[in-house]
């Protein structure tokens, strides 16, 4: 179960770098339709730099949601340690 949640964790700045790319190529218009025949392969490659931009800013996002996600999944697991040692010693 827990390399499982760890799995998932790790998985997040993929999922996010791959849906922002995504997101950037499924709502931009064709170039040749913006410029015109001539300039469409520059208006191309200036696109594939934006949306790989987008790409690495999705994927810092989810670096920073991952990483802040985990430090709270390893808190409350500590506390949760912590509680089971200290209730194993008291006894009623």
């Amino acid at each position: 179960m827990i390399q499982l949640r760890h799995f998932f964790v790790a998985l997040l700045p993929l999922v996010f770098g791959f849906g922002t790319s995504l997101a950037f190529a499924l709502t931009q218009d064709k170039c040749g339709r913006l410029v015109g025949p001539l300039f469409a392969p520059k208006c191309h490659w200036i696109q594939l730099e934006y949306q790989l931009g987008f790409q690495m800013a999705g994927t810092l996002l989810g670096c920073l949601i991952a990483a802040a996600l985990g430090a709270w999944l390893e808190r409350r697991s500590r506390r949760a340690a912590e509680r089971a040692y200290v209730n194993q010693g008291v006894t009623t």
